[in-house]
């Protein structure tokens, strides 16, 4: 009896499981162009992964890390995808990086129709690109930014009040509505380094060690993994040296058994408000970190691609060790390129364990 052929499908789902750029090149992922090029040596042309062509066998295709090995295959490029050029998915990241500029080096927050208009595109328009490339509206990368602007100024020992315009609000009063949303305390506690705000915290065992669970009247300001608590309070006290930290009473280590129970399951999700502390870069990267679903994997290059900076993969890498919320903003969902695992504040075994068991519960 004949064996049944293997599809060429299946050929791709058996490579994706040592390399995910097979599976973006099965699913003909526009966000990874840009990311890799494929060759297929039995029609003599190159293309990018979105590339609407007939799948090829995977036993003559070529992956290449940039357009210039693909061009030294001495193949053409493709008629159909047209992989010389920029695509959409980095044109928009263009104009969306172009956007993120105005709004930085303006003294007002710009409107969405300003915006819009200069960069030659309907406001509607704009404001999904926009969003699409950042995960923020416009309108939230603007507050995003001037709070940055408001710490840095703090942080440098300008008064109150002239942070506050220098950062583009129009009165102190608009500004001290916002001011603990955006400190996460109020703007002279902020100079003062945190002095007498209240971080309350606890820790507890999971399988993957200890944990210590921190908060602050925003939110969770913090979930650390490691292998003793003692050493996870000195980590704390690192994190908020001028903070007073009060030993957490019987109804917050309710609220860190459904910490735990996150370690345990990452793919449940964490329903409560994180108080995540960062630069806009920052929180834009942990934004997008959040949006990857439980069970999949991204690289730290898309994940530049996503935030609309496609040369910042260095950067995103920064942004996610400078990630103080284990595993509820996953950046243990970012790999390499090539699939492996690396770079990761708790430990690469923790990291791994934390894929497995979404890959598990995504069986």
């Amino acid at each position: 009896m004949r064996s049944k052929r293997a599809s060429i499908p299946d050929l791709y789902q058996d490579l994706g499981t040592t390399d995910p750029r097979w599976i973006a090149l099965l699913s003909r992922d526009k966000a990874a162009d840009g990311d890799f090029w494929y060759s297929v040596s039995t029609t003599g042309v190159y293309c990018r992964p979105s590339c609407p062509s007939r799948l090829a066998n995977p036993v003559n295709v070529t992956l290449h890390d940039t357009l210039e090995t693909a061009r030294a295959t001495g193949f053409r490029s493709c008629r159909r995808c047209h992989p010389e050029r920029v695509s959409l998915q980095h044109e928009n990241a263009a104009l969306a990086a172009k956007a993120c500029r105005i709004i930085e080096e303006s003294e007002t927050s710009p409107s969405l129709e300003d915006l819009a208009d200069a960069i030659g595109r309907s406001p509607s328009y704009f404001h999904r690109l926009f969003k699409a490339a950042t995960g923020l509206t416009p309108k939230a990368y603007a507050a995003a930014h001037r709070a940055r602007r408001v710490r840095q100024n703090l942080d440098d020992g300008t008064s109150v009040t002239a942070a506050i315009y220098d950062a583009g609000f129009n009165s102190s009063s608009r500004f001290y509505e916002k001011s603990t949303e955006m400190l996460g305390m109020t703007p002279t506690q902020y100079r003062r380094g945190g002095d007498k705000e209240e971080i309350r915290f606890a820790a507890g065992q999971t399988s993957l060690g200890s944990i210590l669970v921190a908060s602050s009247a925003k939110g969770i300001a913090a979930i650390l993994l490691g292998d003793e608590p003692e050493t996870l309070l000195r980590d704390l006290q690192d994190r908020f040296p001028k903070a007073r930290l009060i030993g957490a009473d019987r109804d917050y280590e309710a609220l860190i058994s459904r910490v735990v129970g996150l370690v345990e399951n990452p793919g449940i999700g964490l329903d409560l408000p994180l108080d995540a502390r960062g630069t806009v870069f920052q929180r834009r990267v942990w934004l997008a970190l959040q949006n990857i679903p439980a069970g999949e994997r991204m690289s730290y290059s898309k994940i530049a691609h996503r935030i609309g900076l496609p040369s910042a993969t260095r950067a995103v890498a920064g942004a996610c060790a400078a990630n103080r919320h284990a595993v509820a903003i996953p950046c243990h969902r970012v790999v390499r390129n090539d699939g492996a695992v690396s770079g990761y504040a708790w430990g690469i075994d923790r990291k791994q364990e934390l894929l497995d068991r979404e890959a598990k519960r995504n069986a």
